[in-house]
């Protein structure tokens, strides 16, 4: 089993900044990739950014250019860089693990709201 912690969600002014934090513990060496996902009120949850085991990247056409996603091996944790944040990006954020041979692990989630 694969255990993920979020944390530095919070409330930030349109055009700031928030990075946050998703730490994994328990099984991490069966982790394929990571990724972030976010749910607003009334929507579907969506893939924000994902990091492979390998370290490739990919993001949804709706961030790109504004967060960067990356990880710390060391500490067992991926990290989410949010810049130029938009009154949109206000959502649950989750954090959630694909496991080998299958499976995967959510987070509890870490509320962000980007006030205009």
């Amino acid at each position: 089993q694969v255990q993920l912690v979020e944390s530095g969600g919070g409330l930030v002014q349109a055009g700031g900044s928030l990075r946050l934090s998703c730490a994994a513990s328990g099984s991490t060496s069966s982790i394929l990739a990571i990724g972030w996902y976010r749910q607003a009120p009334g929507k579907q949850r969506e893939l924000v950014a994902i990091i492979s085991s390998g370290g490739s990247t990919n993001y949804a056409d709706s961030v790109k250019g504004r967060f960067t996603i990356s990880r710390e091996n060391a500490k067992n944790t991926v990290y989410l860089q949010m810049n130029s944040l938009k009154p949109e990006d206000t959502a649950v954020y989750y954090c959630n693990a694909r496991r080998a041979p299958g499976g995967s692990s959510w987070g509890q989630g870490t509320q962000v709201t980007v006030s205009s």
